[in-house]
């Protein structure tokens, strides 16, 4: 009998754990240790931040779902993982694995901006406890009748998509409260334009996004460093092509959201002390094609907090997203080579890395297609309207759902393609 354990149960992590079960059968055992009790839909993290949505909305209990599949949960934080060994640390606890997957997310890098966070002067959408708190701040922020906003992320940051659609989701809002000419909303970004995405654009993103951010009166600052969020403002590095600053500027602001940049979790990180080949210096996880360790064949990791290489330099650094659809293909890829090894076969299955995303934008949305995900593409496509939004509302309900049946399929790629008429653009 084989024992996986995996590390995380968030949106890759869980359906990893549903569907390596299913596929494994009875004979084999799987635990989910996890920091959280609660799954929570992270995607609708920006709706939580306006009130659109309650935590309640789009969380639920682990446990009871998990025992229904005869998987394990532990319930705390894995501080220490022994590769040598194969022992993972929880608490008082060792955690013996025959296959380590990690699914553990991103460390938030708040730290490498003075005053950035929840713990600093602005709000954050990243996690579903962090949007509770950003929400609390809109509603004081919307009594107290407005005022400037700055949105967007800093440098080194890789998921643009919830900034920009959280400042469209913020104008919506603010509109209908009747309180938008009170509050000049200015977008701050280290992408060379605007819809660059961490992809080197998508389509016609740059032309679609920047089309939106006239419509709704956002003004932007491009290839900019925040060097210092305070309570009341934002100092930024505005740079030219070459990253050299070439003007510093300060805007103004009484509620302010900038994604962070991102590393891999410290007991991730640690591994460097085992082998220089674990992580890379920012602390995230080396994986082959197989999504597999080129130190230990028996670990894999998908997510968040595997390496990949930006798509294209860029003057500030813009890191690479990860995608809910990439994502998906992450986990089918190490449920099937985890089944070959243990079949004494070698892993064959590559995952495709193709990056799907869907951003609401409050009253419609755009959906952004690369695949690959790295030039030259097969399909590079970006389309916005009322359906994407409607979209992202039935795919919320959709994913739930499925997690909390234990559906191992979630299938970004079906439901999503389907949405949007994707397949058909594949076939031509």
């Amino acid at each position: 009998m084989a024992h996986v354990v995996v590390i995380g149960a968030s949106t890759g992590g869980l359906p990893f754990a549903y569907d390596v079960k299913k596929n494994l059968g009875k004979k084999h055992e799987v635990t989910v240790i996890s920091n959280n009790p609660n799954f929570n839909f992270i995607p609708s993290n920006p709706w939580v931040a306006v009130g659109w949505r309650s935590e309640d909305d789009i969380s639920f209990e682990l446990l009871p779902r998990l025992k229904r599949k005869k998987i394990n949960l532990i319930v705390g934080e894995a501080t220490e993982i022994k590769p040598n060994d194969n022992q993972v640390i929880v608490g008082d606890q060792v955690v013996d694995y025959d296959y380590l997957v990690l699914a553990t997310g991103p460390k938030l890098a708040f730290d490498e901006v003075d005053g950035l966070g929840p713990d600093g002067h602005s709000v954050s959408i990243c996690t579903t406890a962090h949007a509770e708190s950003a929400h609390q701040k809109w509603e004081d922020f919307c009594a107290s009748g407005g005022g400037p906003i700055v949105v967007g992320a800093v440098q080194g940051a890789s998921c643009f998509g919830p900034a920009y659609e959280f400042a469209a989701i913020m104008d919506t809002d603010l509109r209908k409260r009747g309180i938008r000419d009170k509050c000049p909303i200015t977008f701050v970004t280290p992408e060379p334009y605007i819809g660059h995405l961490g992809l080197g654009g998508v389509g016609d993103s740059k032309g679609m996004l920047e089309s939106e951010c006239r419509d709704r009166h956002i003004k932007w600052h491009v290839n900019s460093k925040v060097d210092k969020v305070e309570a009341n403002k934002v100092s930024i590095s505005n740079c030219d092509d070459n990253g050299e600053v070439i003007k510093s500027v300060e805007v103004e602001s009484k509620y302010t959201m900038l994604l962070p940049a991102f590393k891999g979790v410290d007991t991730v990180a640690n591994l460097a002390n085992v082998d220089s080949g674990f992580v890379n210096p920012r602390g995230f996880v080396m994986v082959n094609k197989y999504q597999q360790s080129p130190v230990k064949d028996n670990i894999f990791s998908l997510g968040v907090n595997i390496a990949i290489p930006p798509v294209e330099a860029t003057p500030i650094m813009c890191g690479t997203p990860k995608t809910g659809y990439m994502i998906e293909s992450m986990v089918t890829a190490i449920v099937h080579n985890i089944e070959d090894i243990i079949e004494g076969k070698e892993p064959s299955h590559v995952p495709t890395w193709n990056a799907v995303c869907i951003a609401d934008m409050g009253d419609t949305g755009a959906a952004f297609v690369a695949l690959p995900q790295i030039p030259p593409r097969n399909v590079t496509w970006a389309k916005k309207g009322k359906m994407v939004h409607l979209a992202k509302i039935a795919f919320e309900k959709f994913f739930i759902r499925n997690m909390k049946t234990g559906n191992s399929e979630p299938s970004y790629q079906k439901y999503t393609f389907k949405m949007l008429g994707i397949e058909r653009l594949k076939k031509k």
